[in-house]
């Protein structure tokens, strides 16, 4: 085993796979990642990704792996039963215990968030927002959790009182790598084109999707430079999304948590419409509400 290995924290996304080898004093021992994320897997390869991760350092064990993300979702290891909002973020007592093989693994997934109306789920952003709280224990407002799948959640006392999601990073994706904006779509990045989009798409909506077309017709007539059209692109998709998500933000504090180009984008845009954020560290704050599910465990073994 590894010298002063005491657990594992993991957050298994979509598509990739992060874990931080762990002292009993909450001192990173190592980081590890890999592209093992639940769309490459089938549930019989949880396991054995984990262990090709952090197999060498766990030794005879037995070893807590405390898991969040899409390792609980119907198609991951074990599912982990969705908690109803409004509701704090869920305790490792709700967690769900895997099956494994190896008797060295004693692994815990944490359960996501559901909504109802209107109808809507999340896995891993109910760890990060728990990580949030423990650094703003008093915040009242909105969370803004960019990424593929963007989540605006709107919180009080410490609970989750309603989210919505926005596929804006999908819907980037899809549009720059298998559409005819392939084309169009280079390196680089221009602010004030994503400004521009940003502000277009707020004012007239129904008009993003003819500017998207816009983006191939100026290549092939003006030479449209491609980092600009990545800006714009992504200017577009985040203006309508904001133009969408505003009974969330507009008048309130928010916290940005998510990857650092993508968050500066969304303090960009909010900031022009005089909003006021706040930006965190998203990994730091996933891996401090991990922490916190750690620290759940002790609690009802003392």
């Amino acid at each position: 085993m590894m010298d002063g290995l005491d657990w594992i924290a993991v957050d298994w996304g979509t598509s990739n796979l992060r874990a931080w080898l762990m002292a009993a004093d909450g001192t990173i021992l190592d980081k590890r990642s890999s592209d093992r994320g639940m769309n490459a897997l089938s549930r019989d390869g949880f396991e054995p990704a984990l262990l090709d991760l952090v197999g060498d350092a766990i030794g005879h064990g037995p070893v807590t792996v405390i898991v969040c993300g899409m390792a609980g979702s119907r198609q991951g290891w074990a599912e982990a039963p969705y908690r109803s909002v409004p509701s704090a973020p869920p305790r490792l007592s709700a967690a769900t215990r895997a099956l494994v093989h190896d008797p060295r693994l004693d692994v815990r997934i944490l359960p996501g968030l559901k909504q109802e109306q209107p109808a809507d789920v999340m896995r891993g952003e109910e760890t990060q927002l728990r990580g949030i709280f423990l650094a703003n224990p008093g915040f009242d407002g909105t969370i803004c959790l960019p990424g593929t799948h963007t989540k605006w959640v709107q919180v009080s006392a410490r609970e989750v009182v309603s989210f919505r999601t926005f596929m804006t990073g999908e819907l980037y994706a899809l549009l720059s790598a298998n559409s005819v904006l392939r084309h169009s779509i280079g390196e680089g990045w221009d602010g004030e084109a994503f400004s521009e989009a940003v502000s277009d798409a707020m004012s007239r909506p129904g008009s993003v999707a003819a500017h998207l077309f816009g983006l191939r017709a100026e290549g092939l007539l003006r030479g449209l430079d491609g980092a600009r059209a990545a800006s714009r692109l992504s200017g577009l998709l985040i203006g309508l999304e904001l133009a969408g998500a505003r009974p969330y933000w507009l008048g309130q504090p928010i916290i940005l948590a998510g990857a650092s180009d993508l968050s500066r984008a969304y303090e960009s845009a909010l900031s022009a419409q005089g909003a006021a954020v706040e930006r965190l560290d998203a990994e730091a704050v996933t891996l401090a509400g991990l922490v916190a599910a750690r620290a759940d465990m002790k609690e009802t073994t003392t």
